[in-house]
């Protein structure tokens, strides 16, 4: 004998408010949104910026230096502004202290608002930054490695959100030609940054940087890729000129590439 399936109860009003506050408190235990400032940018990015207490991935387009740099850098600017505020600092770990401190600051991160840790390992400079994520005095944890497996990327997620402290996972190349974004993470957002030519000036000299910014994937949100400019001393982007100055059609989407994540 077939009986009739019954379908569920709907919610009263009294449980949506329930699930509202439960998720109004989830929210609130998470530590600030950090916005790009770009309003194309912070329009795609879920939450309308990036998760203060999530872990972040960067990757440059290529193995090359140029590359590698403009990937520095945008760590660096990312960093720079969630140490904005005075008496924080945040932490860079690598296990090869290759870094160049006069360019850090050229995007935001000078001496003051800094700290350096190296470790001998990968696995090593993985457990230091938990530590120093759960501690959550930084204003920020950056690291630079080349192997972080998919269970790496859960603990520093966790150890984040513990902490209330942004980790950004700055991921070198192993193999030329193998993006390091290919593996497995649990990370909030992962982005890949590419070198691009400079815009022309009226007189001779060397223009503002500019970068391919792709947002390879993020949670609950579409994957995109923008052209910017490099962030200048306070670890801004922005938009390039002649992109800012003009108006966009309705329906038009001039300046943001779509595409589906990796």
């Amino acid at each position: 004998m077939s009986t009739t399936p019954q379908s569920a109860p709907r919610p009263s009003a009294r449980d949506i408010d329930v699930l509202r506050a439960a998720v109004a408190r989830a929210a609130a235990s998470r530590g600030p949104v950090l916005p790009f400032g770009v309003g194309p940018v912070d329009h795609l990015l879920a939450g309308g910026g990036l998760d203060g207490a999530g872990l972040h991935e960067v990757a440059g387009a290529s193995a090359s230096w140029s590359d590698d740099a403009a990937a520095t850098l945008f760590a660096a600017g990312i960093a720079s502004r969630f140490a904005a505020a005075p008496d924080v600092s945040a932490l860079w770990a690598l296990t090869r202290f290759d870094l160049y401190a006069p360019g850090l600051e050229q995007a935001g991160l000078g001496p003051d608002r800094v700290l350096y840790a190296q470790g001998r390992t990968d696995k090593e400079l993985l457990a230091l930054c938990e530590d120093a994520l759960r501690d959550g005095s930084l204003a920020c944890v950056v690291a630079e490695v080349k192997a972080a497996d998919q269970t790496a990327t859960r603990r520093l997620q966790l150890a984040a959100s513990e902490g209330n402290t942004p980790m950004i996972l700055y991921r070198r190349y192993r193999r030329y030609g193998q993006c390091p974004l290919a593996d497995p993470s649990l990370a909030m957002t992962r982005w890949r940054i590419g070198i691009l030519s400079s815009g022309r000036l009226a007189s001779p000299g060397v223009g503002r940087g500019r970068w391919n910014v792709e947002l390879v994937r993020q949670r609950g949100g579409p994957p995109f890729s923008l052209e910017l400019e490099a962030c200048d001393d306070q670890g801004r982007l922005a938009l390039p000129a002649a992109t800012a100055d003009r108006a966009v059609a309705p329906g038009r989407t001039d300046t943001v590439a779509f595409g589906h994540a990796a």
